[in-house]
């Protein structure tokens, strides 16, 4: 199973549709609310080109925005079927 970071914040409806979703999935992740967390806001807007997107992902050290949410390119960044 890959490592998995989300970056989110917390009004987002489309981190919470993703973390629903990698919940009915029985996928662990790590998230990090971009909101709280020491330069977490940076990694967001380099994976970006400047942009404050989220939900991004962080999957094994490969980025993967997902703003709106997608189940489809998601279910596809993690290889499921």
């Amino acid at each position: 199973m890959p490592q998995i970071k989300i970056y989110t914040t917390s009004s987002c409806s489309d981190c919470r549709a993703a973390k629903r979703f990698l919940g009915e999935q029985n996928i662990p992740y790590e998230e990090i609310n971009i909101e709280m967390a020491d330069c977490a806001a940076e990694v967001v807007m380099q994976a970006n080109q400047g942009r404050r997107s989220v939900p991004t992902f962080d999957i094994d050290g490969r980025f993967v925005v997902c703003s709106p949410f997608d189940r489809r390119k998601l279910s596809e960044a993690l290889g499921l079927k």
